[in-house]
């Protein structure tokens, strides 16, 4: 059936991004390679990927679940071994089938050994602090317009008894890791969190060259790990238990919604014209 290889829109991962590409440009004609894997995989193996498992995939190819400690990626190897293939294979019928192996393939991330690394994670409280109906965990990035869209529907929520942690990341722009770094160390966390996010978009450049002291610094690279743990790739990203007590998680930005499920709370009405895209 025949394929075609697409750019990797499914869980795709910087990081190995990189890795791939400097280890298939740096690839040697005459590279030795160990006894169970192809060359190609062997010069992965020797930039730290580890490969979890291979699977007989589509049209011949072998798939390879890899990853770098914290995140996985499917790829593909030819018959030959001299090939790799990183992105979606789409066949015939236009059916992702790479999303299709990650699903079986991939190990699933365990949420509730990460969901107790939660509590501990520097965040910044809003909403009802006392007595909340629930209690939610958002990463975000202070210069991501989809977190302060969230932010903005969950107003709502936070009134009618919503209790937010947001747990900063930085990873967008220059100024993101000062933001963030500037609510960490503020006496008072969460006034300068509704500051930053009320005044978003405007006067980047004050944040320019601020320093970050080291606490700070490292509470934002524990963030961006534990985020990797429950494999998200991109904020905002929403942890929560539902009523069950099952921890959910959602990446990326809802439907307004959706907002009733994540809260534990009948859905709000939404005044907010910039919310109107996400109806």
């Amino acid at each position: 059936m025949p394929l075609v290889a697409t750019s990797p829109r499914h869980r795709r991962s910087p990081m190995l991004v990189r890795i791939l590409l400097f280890t298939l440009l740096s690839l040697p004609v005459s590279m030795a390679c160990a006894a169970d894997y192809p060359p190609v995989m062997k010069t992965l193996i020797d930039h730290g990927i580890r490969i979890e498992k291979s699977f007989p995939a589509a049209s011949g190819l072998t798939g390879w679940v890899i990853t770098d400690g914290r995140e996985y990626s499917v790829v593909y190897t030819t018959a030959d071994g001299k090939t790799l293939l990183h992105g979606n294979l789409i066949d015939s019928r236009g059916i992702n089938l790479t999303a299709l192996d990650a699903r079986s393939h991939v190990p699933k991330p365990d949420y509730n050994a990460a969901w107790k690394a939660l509590t501990s994670a520097q965040s910044v409280p809003e909403g009802t602090l006392e007595t909340p109906k629930r209690t939610i965990y958002v990463f975000f990035d202070p210069n991501c317009p989809f977190c302060h869209a969230a932010w903005t529907a969950l107003q709502a929520y936070q009134k009618k008894g919503l209790r937010v942690e947001w747990i900063p990341v930085a990873y967008l722009r220059d100024s993101s890791a000062p933001k963030a770094a500037a609510m960490l160390e503020a006496g008072d966390r969460t006034a300068t969190f509704r500051s930053i996010m009320e005044g978003f978009g405007s006067n980047d450049g004050a944040w320019a060259g601020r320093a970050i002291g080291p606490e700070s610094l490292a509470a934002l690279k524990a963030n961006a790990a534990l985020m990797a743990r429950f494999g998200f790739h991109g904020t905002p990203s929403f942890v929560y238990k539902d009523a069950a007590g099952n921890v959910q998680v959602k990446n990326g930005m809802p439907k307004l919604a959706e907002f009733a499920e994540i809260s534990g709370i009948p859905e709000q009405p939404q005044s907010d014209p910039r919310l109107a895209q996400f109806r």
